[in-house]
């Protein structure tokens, strides 16, 4: 992907993902990784604590902290919200449901936020500006597209709002 798309997937620094290949830890594949992974009794891998990992990971590693569950959806939502959303811009996918059922369907997104399209509209664009300018200092793939700039602009969603149906009591009957 760095390739493809230097100006936003490029790093000029080497991290844990470099320093866990360059170790032969390629995780489930060959059973390190960020864990050691061993068969449990049906046969299903099982991860392990693997007290080396700290040490090929010191010289990559910052200070530890904790971060919190909110913290940690936007550090990884922002990235694929804002390639999406370049990915419709570009003409790539057709439409927003398009992308949501593929994330759904092939990527395992959670189908109870539909998509992410569909989670951009939940939040509200604003709200979303909001949260990825937070971290903008990250890096370009948090850099929101103008696109979606806009529709924060506008208050506009990606989805047509629907209004919702009449109570089953305002209905008449023959």
């Amino acid at each position: 992907m760095a390739a493809g798309f230097p100006q936003r997937m490029q790093k000029d620094y080497r991290d844990a993902i470099d320093a866990l290949f360059d170790a032969n830890r390629f995780g489930q594949k060959n059973g390190l990784g960020f864990w050691r992974y061993k068969d449990d009794s049906k046969g299903k891998p099982k991860k392990e604590e693997d007290a080396a990992v700290d040490s090929l990971l010191a010289d990559v590693s910052q200070s530890k902290r904790d971060f919190s569950d909110e913290e940690i959806i936007a550090r990884m939502m922002i990235p694929m919200v804002n390639e999406v959303v370049r990915c419709l811009e570009e003409g790539i996918i057709a439409s927003p449901a398009e992308a949501d059922m593929a994330l759904v369907y092939g990527l395992g997104f959670p189908p109870f936020h539909g998509g992410a399209f569909r989670w951009l509209d939940t939040i509200g664009s604003a709200k979303y500006l909001d949260m990825a300018q937070q971290y903008q200092h990250l890096g370009p793939l948090y850099e929101v597209p103008a696109g979606l700039r806009d529709k924060a602009r506008h208050n506009e969603a990606y989805y047509p709002q629907v209004e919702p149906a009449r109570p089953v009591g305002a209905l008449k009957t023959a």
